[in-house]
């Protein structure tokens, strides 16, 4: 390993070749937190003088670049690295190289009290005071021009000992939908069932006429209704009404056995989950956002969070959800596959993917300079509860910044994740006007306590701040993993792998995929059907997400092993979705059961009991028993007991068959 100096340096260079780097591989008993057994990595020791006189030596040279007033990149780190060896670059920047201009980051970082950017249960006091006034949460300014130093000191990291893991009183006889009962309750079905009656009532009194399909629903039916929702998801169909075709090969018969379609159509019309005649106007006292949706996340972010004990490392990410129809909150993404859709903040176990807590973004979508701003106030309530705690918090570039880093480590959390280098605090010589360009596996690095500024290239220049990870550590990763592959993280396509890199990106790299694989569970199985009213979409989002945690709850409780009374050889998320809807409808078969005894009675002969084909307006409607053969036919014509549209035809004996 050798050492090079030159006049105006700024940075030591350590060259490391095979046989150095071979001999230098660390035990994998040793592997720093949050590492994985199976990447090699190695420790680049501090390199002291052989003697007295070099040490003399390179003080004057120190002395002698001090004097020079501020610098850029030296002269040796412009020189080629040779072919057979590999360059880890270390900064070891003075205090001259460090810039700040105060009036561009006073221009990007300014935050407003009048945002209209909310939070679920973002207190407004929390929301009128701006998150970059440092002066309550750290003594240190990240702007000075002293802040940063080099990286040779020793981090601090305590050691994560809380406790983790699923937390019920659930037996080894518990099924799917007890497991499903811990995340949502069956207070929220009565609450649903008692707020969709009177919304039904609400509406029938503001038309002037009741509804003669309509009739109170009730908690068994509630419980269907869902069900069949949680099938349709597993059993996709594009159109609802095709669940009830007469089509041996498209019908499903379960789905006919628990309700008509119209039955189905209106509960879906008329479903709700607030009081809609004492919902504030906007301007009004009292006013939410969020008011439709209040009452379920009052309950399901209490029983989320308490289900479930957050495990050391956990990764903050946002996710969409796909939305049809104009609606403002909704935030076009054309870089994303999800070109349109509504944001939501998730806090998620890195390991099992487990949702410990959802923030619902209904803000407009942010600049870059509010950005910052933005991502500092959904991590701090996203990991509000977890304060002194010690556990590892994995975020991507949208949130990372200087001052959330020192917040989160002051408050007992670690995190590390990529960074953007124009935000306030990051350190200006590793800003990409003064890196210069670097080969492939070369990195600069800059610390100030427990926190490490990085900057490296892989494919391309990636920039990176961390409070988990000591400096100096370098390391190869194992080949792709298949979630790495789906992650949609404009880090992970920067990222060739098999090259060396930096701890802190290893330590992303391994961490940074909770919120995916919640993802992943989440949009196999959608749950609900496009609709024009956007609350629905945040509470199918719910529903769908305790299914996910509570199918996670049940692998971890059980160790794997299916309930009794599964026979498959494994039991799998899909197995669970449909063993909870089969449970959620029971033995309950509603109007179906009804309307089948009623037609039984007057099969014979129609005309006895009333039933005859007649006008039933001057506007064509569709003919209702096309309509279950999936055809599309128009008539004015049909029978005003059944109240429904028939071809003059067939059509009315069959449709009363």
């Amino acid at each position: 390993m050798a050492t090079a100096r030159k006049g105006r340096e700024l940075f030591t260079i350590l060259e490391t070749s095979a046989d150095t780097e071979s001999s230098s591989v660390c035990d994998g008993r040793d592997t720093p937190p949050n590492l994985s057994a199976d990447v090699k990595w190695f420790e680049i020791p501090d390199r002291k003088p052989d003697s007295d006189e070099e040490e003399g030596e390179v003080r004057e040279e120190e002395e002698a670049v001090d004097g020079e007033g501020e610098n850029g990149l030296s002269a040796a780190a412009a020189e080629p690295a040779d072919a057979g060896s590999l360059n880890i670059i270390l900064v070891t920047g003075t205090s001259n190289g460090l810039k700040h201009d105060e009036d561009t980051e006073d221009c990007c970082y300014s935050t407003s009290t009048d945002s209209d950017i909310d939070f679920s249960d973002l207190e407004e006091e929390e929301q009128r005071r701006s998150c970059w006034s440092l002066g309550d949460d750290s003594d240190e300014d990240c702007t000075a021009p002293d802040f940063w130093r080099e990286p040779d000191q020793v981090i601090a990291i305590e050691p994560f000992a809380a406790p983790s893991g699923p937390q019920h009183s659930l037996g080894d006889d518990a099924d799917t939908r007890d497991y499903f009962r811990i995340l949502f309750p069956d207070s929220l079905f009565e609450h649903m069932v008692e707020q969709t009656n009177n919304y039904a009532l609400y509406r029938q009194r503001r038309s002037g006429k009741a509804d003669p399909n309509w009739h109170p629903t009730d908690v068994r039916e509630m419980k269907a209704y869902v069900g069949l929702n949680i099938l349709m998801g597993v059993n996709q169909l594009p159109d609802p009404g095709m669940y009830w075709a007469s089509d041996v090969f498209i019908g499903n018969a379960g789905f006919k056995k628990t309700m008509t379609a119209r039955r189905f159509e209106k509960l879906t019309q008329y479903l709700h989950l607030c009081d809609r005649g004492s919902q504030p106007v906007r301007g009004e006292r009292g006013y939410d956002g969020l008011y439709k949706i209040r009452p379920l996340l009052d309950v399901l972010e209490n029983t989320i969070w308490d289900a479930y004990m957050p495990n050391r490392c956990l990764t903050v990410d946002k996710c969409a959800i796909v939305m049809k129809g104009r609606y403002a909150p909704s935030h076009y993404m054309p870089s994303k596959p999800l070109k349109k859709g509504l944001n939501v903040w998730m806090l998620c176990d890195s390991r099992s993917g487990y949702c410990h807590r959802a923030k619902l973004h209904v803000g407009k979508p942010c600049e870059d300079e509010e950005a910052a701003v933005l991502g500092y106030r959904a991590v701090t309530s996203l990991v509000r509860g977890l304060e002194g705690q010690h556990h590892h918090i994995f975020m991507n570039s949208f949130f990372s910044s200087v001052p959330l880093l020192q917040r989160l480590l002051k408050d007992g959390l670690y995190a590390c994740g990529p960074a953007h280098p124009g935000r306030k605090g990051y350190p200006e010589v590793l800003k990409p006007g003064n890196v210069g360009k670097l080969a492939q596996g070369e990195f600069y690095q800059c610390q100030r306590g427990n926190l490490i500024a990085t900057v490296t290239r892989d494919v391309k220049m990636v920039y990176s701040l961390s409070t988990n990870s000591a400096p100096g550590i370098v390391g190869i990763s194992p080949p792709q993993r298949q979630h790495e592959m789906d992650l949609e993280d404009d880090y992970m396509e920067s990222l060739s792998f098999g090259l060396p890199r930096p701890l802190p990106l290893l330590l992303y790299q391994e961490n940074m995929r909770g919120v995916d694989l919640c993802d992943q569970m989440r949009e196999c199985y959608q749950v609900g059907r496009p609709c024009k009213k956007w609350w629905r979409y945040f509470l199918w989002f719910y529903v769908n997400l305790c299914i996910v945690n509570a199918y996670i709850i049940l692998k971890e409780s059980r160790g794997g092993s299916a309930p009794a009374g599964f026979n498959g050889k494994q039991f799998t998320h899909r197995h669970f979705r449909v063993r909870l809807a089969q449970q959620l409808i029971g033995d309950y078969q509603g109007a179906r059961g009804m309307e089948r005894a009623a037609r039984k009675r007057h099969a014979d002969s129609p005309i006895e009991y009333g039933h005859r084909l007649e006008r039933m307006s001057e506007r064509s409607r569709r003919c209702r028993n096309c309509t279950n053969k999936g055809l599309r036919h128009e008539s004015v014509f049909g029978c005003k007991i059944c109240n429904v549209h028939l071809c003059r035809g067939g059509c009315f004996s069959e449709f009363h068959k």
